[in-house]
């Protein structure tokens, strides 16, 4: 299993961190793909529990708003038509004899606003003046926390974060998880700043610092947030298209929320 984990991470980190860089239509065509897969995934966890959404329509909202990002297009006439569309999918569904169209009509609104908004600041972040720095800084944010929080809450967690949600969770790995994405982020810092990330007062290390801080501390919601839908659709995994990962979705549940967190940090405070 850990063999097949770290392959597969090989083989991603050097495609994603090529397409953060050059950006443009490979940047978009990537993370059409990503958000496509984890919507379609997103909708077969609910499926799993019995509901109907419209998968198809969830995939195109989702990848749909992402690109109006992408292009900086407004995103009105989508966050508009996208809800009334499903709406009438369901309406023609319930006409049809499903009983329970107005669970699935819900179920296919979440999963378009969830990945589809969210996702965006894939895009949103990347646009911004020297973006892609931006964007790799907060990624690498998430990955510090997640590898502390792991490597240290397995061998040495003793209280249990969310005993229901994912109980191998711990507060112990928790902090490990804060402390090492708060210090862990001014370090890659310097280290980009010696690859070529220019030298704007917006990377100061104590803006890197913060970042990783709000990284380390929030992301795990949305890790919870996956893990509650998938206990209860009694899953285990979102797909099991990464060997030794699961899916797409469970790759990038904690990315769905570092994002705009970033993003906002970069743009209201930094």
């Amino acid at each position: 299993m850990a063999g097949k984990r770290i392959l597969v991470a090989l083989i991603a980190l050097p495609i994603g961190i090529t397409t953060f860089m050059l950006g443009g239509w490979l940047f978009a065509a990537l993370f059409v793909i990503v958000l496509g897969l984890a919507a379609w995934e997103y909708a077969g966890l609910f499926a799993s529990g019995g509901a109907q959404p419209a998968r198809w329509l969830m995939v195109v909202g989702a990848v749909a708003l992402f690109l109006a990002a992408h292009f900086g297009l407004s995103d009105g006439l989508l966050l508009a038509a996208l809800p009334m569309l499903a709406m009438v999918v369901h309406l023609v569904s319930y006409e049809r004899g499903r009983e329970q169209a107005g669970t699935d009509f819900a179920v296919t609104l979440s999963g378009i606003f969830y990945i589809g908004v969210l996702g965006a600041y894939f895009a949103h972040m990347r646009n911004l003046p020297h973006g892609e720095w931006w964007l790799l800084l907060t990624l690498l944010a998430v990955w510090l926390a997640d590898t502390a929080a792991y490597a240290i809450g397995t061998p040495l967690g003793k209280h249990k974060m969310s005993p229901r949600l994912s109980p191998k969770k711990s507060w112990e790995g928790y902090a490990a998880g804060v402390l090492f994405a708060t210090l862990g982020a001014p370090l890659f810092g310097v280290l980009l700043a010696n690859l070529g990330m220019p030298a704007d007062p917006m990377f100061a290390l104590g803006n890197l610092a913060i970042l990783g801080f709000a990284v380390g501390a929030l992301t795990t919601l949305g890790d919870l947030g996956e893990s509650m839908i998938k206990r209860q659709m009694k899953v285990k995994d979102a797909s099991h298209i990464l060997p030794g990962h699961g899916g797409i979705f469970d790759r990038i549940d904690s990315w769905l929320w570092a994002l705009p967190i970033g993003f906002y940090l970069v743009t209201l405070l930094f």
